[in-house]
């Protein structure tokens, strides 16, 4: 069975590098997977929308995700001028970056909404405002579809050093504080 994510963010969020994130750690777990972005004007802060599909079976499908399981906002000004929740399928999980609560959200309840205050953390644990990783920790824990630790081998090749190791520590942050939350 396929699993789809859509990430919506802005240009200089890593929303292109976390979804090469999830395929990479889907991939290390023996799955089928695949990320492609969709760029829009190619400038920081514009919408980007970046895609993940992951099966036990190969995949043949080449479209845009037009009705994900999973949406993943990275910023969550974006529920002002965009339809992130478009075509996600009736109970899908829906991740996003703020310290307000799901309530603070015009979210319908046939979703399951996890938040994480992952600019926080960041900042907290990392030094600066990249979240990328921190979403695809948040996601790993509350949809249990992505290994933790494959996450963690894919973020270390990326960043390797003192700077992979802060980031796989924010990611463990984000993991634990939505683990088992929404499964």
């Amino acid at each position: 069975m396929i699993k789809e994510i859509r990430i919506h963010g802005r240009g200089g969020q890593g929303n292109v590098t976390a979804s090469e994130f999830l395929s990479e750690a889907a991939f290390a777990d023996g799955k089928y997977a695949q990320s492609f972005p969709m760029f829009g004007s190619e400038r920081h802060g514009a919408p980007v929308t970046a895609y993940v599909r992951i099966s036990d079976r190969p995949i043949r499908l080449r479209s845009q995700i037009y009705e994900p399981d999973y949406v993943i906002v990275q910023d969550a000004s974006l529920f002002g001028g965009t339809d992130v929740l478009e075509g996600l399928k009736d109970g899908g999980l829906v991740v996003i970056n703020t310290e307000r609560p799901r309530e603070d959200f015009d979210i319908p309840g046939s979703y399951r909404v996890v938040t994480v205050p992952a600019t926080d953390l960041a900042l907290e644990i990392v030094g600066k405002p990249i979240i990328n990783t921190i979403m695809v920790g948040a996601f790993a824990g509350a949809s249990g579809e992505i290994n933790l630790e494959a996450l963690e081998k894919s973020v270390r090749e990326r960043y390797p050093g003192e700077l992979g190791e802060k980031e796989v520590a924010a990611m463990r942050e984000a993991f634990s504080r939505v683990s088992g939350v929404m499964r």
